[in-house]
């Protein structure tokens, strides 16, 4: 996402490169071609024009000083008005109420039931909380079916009534068994409906006027451009929603919709989907998603992505068995393990500042890693914890175990012994002596 609208911005402050000066005249130039770039997005026209007349605005009053180039300020303006664009800063969602009540919405197929899954799953782990899910769109014959086997990927009840076709009495009962059950959380997944349908928007007005949730969130496909959002402004007419969620963001979409649905419907972006995984949901952070547009990356997502994998006395364990050379390849397949949790890899790599655009067209595989399972899958126990003793004979059976040859099993414990050296001696060098790590290929 957004590839396509950063590659543009990019070539629209090479405008301003080699001159002296922000001037009108060559301020005008550079905004023409961003005022095109946002169009080519599928950004609101009223919204690009803002957009660009305030970055003008902002540009022609500022004094560049000796030691920032005019292009950079520029690239400063339009990273802070791009955040501005998105709503400034993150907004959390309500989650008080006992139960607190989260009433889904939005169109059909815009991935409203996977998101109500990965919502649940973010808010148990995250933050503790007790979720009930229900089900209560009556008319799609699969879509209790679906929450039920989603609801089992992420441990969270579902609440449905099968035979029912009532979808306010199902709520309403729904709350009194979460009440009975101790669930501090419920989480309504509705029927996709569309805008003009009015029996269906009556329906769900009158479910968020008999529950009366804590807050209330549209879903919408970011792959539907410029129609989500008018499709968010019909549904905020009648509905009021608190907030809005993105999903599909990990598509081939032009991110119109993430620009555009702030500023015409006055609702904050909540949340952001990336992937299909039940743990593929970020909170919307507008600085965050200005710095990947303007190729800057994302080294605060990185870490915080990190952080959930981190085990600091998983950590202190490691550190000991590294200070005493004992790091083997169970400890290496745990780390890959927790690499892998942190998602995509292409993603994470975009996410460090200057390697999203050198990786443009660069294929990074989600099985990058996997002949390197393959390799120490095959090995034995003792094998896995006692490398050194991983001879010919071994290595040819491991190289026909996992479906590689033994050059390949060759190089592997090669690069990993000359790994294990390099991190005892980081572990026991003082600190600032700097060292320089192998070249791990796979």
């Amino acid at each position: 996402m957004f590839e396509n609208l950063s590659e543009r911005l990019d070539r629209s402050f090479k405008l301003l490169k080699g001159e002296g000066r922000i001037t009108e005249i060559n301020v005008a130039e550079t905004l023409k071609d961003v005022r095109r770039a946002l169009l080519d997005a599928d950004v609101n026209y009223k919204v690009a024009k803002q957009f660009t007349d305030t970055v003008k605005e902002k540009a022609l009053g500022q004094n560049v000083l000796t030691s920032v180039k005019p292009g950079q300020l520029m690239v400063k303006i339009v990273h802070d008005e791009l955040a501005e664009l998105m709503g400034g800063t993150a907004i959390e969602i309500n989650t008080t109420g006992s139960p607190a009540i989260i009433l889904m919405s939005g169109l059909q197929g815009s991935g409203k039931t996977t998101f109500t899954g990965k919502l649940a799953n973010m808010l148990k782990t995250k933050k503790g909380k007790k979720p009930l899910l229900v089900a209560c769109d009556v008319y799609r014959p699969a879509a209790i079916e679906q929450l039920r086997i989603l609801g089992e990927q992420i441990g969270v009840p579902v609440y449905s009534e099968p035979e029912s076709k009532n979808p306010v009495e199902i709520a309403l009962n729904a709350i009194k068994e979460a009440k009975a059950n101790g669930n501090d959380l419920v989480i309504v997944d509705t029927a996709g409906r569309l805008a003009i349908d009015e029996h269906m928007m009556q329906e769900i007005a009158a479910i968020k006027k008999a529950i009366e949730p804590s807050e209330t969130l549209f879903v919408v496909d970011a792959m539907t451009g410029q129609d989500a959002v008018n499709t968010a402004k019909e549904f905020n007419d009648r509905l009021d929603f608190d907030g809005v969620v993105l999903t599909k963001l990990d598509g081939d979409t032009r991110g119109g919709a993430a620009l555009s649905i702030r500023t015409v419907v006055t609702k904050p972006i909540k949340f952001v989907g990336t992937g299909e995984k039940m743990d593929a949901l970020d909170i919307f952070h507008p600085g965050r998603m200005a710095d990947r547009i303007l190729g800057m990356g994302d080294i605060i997502s990185l870490v915080e992505r990190a952080q959930e994998q981190y085990d600091e006395e998983e950590a202190k364990r490691l550190q000991k068995k590294i200070a005493k050379n004992q790091f083997d390849f169970n400890d290496f397949i745990a780390q890959i393990q927790q690499i892998k949790k942190m998602g995509n890899l292409k993603d994470l790599a975009a996410m460090i500042p200057g390697v999203g655009k050198a990786l443009k067209n660069v294929d990074i595989d989600d099985n990058a890693f996997k002949s390197i399972e393959a390799i120490i899958y095959s090995m034995t126990p003792s094998e896995r914890s006692n490398p050194a003793i991983l001879n010919g004979s071994r290595r040819q059976r491991i190289a026909k175990g996992s479906g590689t040859n033994v050059q390949e099993v060759n190089r592997l414990i090669k690069q990993f012994d000359e790994t294990r050296k390099m991190m005892r001696m980081l572990t026991n060098a003082k600190p600032g002596a700097g060292r320089k790590l192998p070249n791990f290929k796979r």
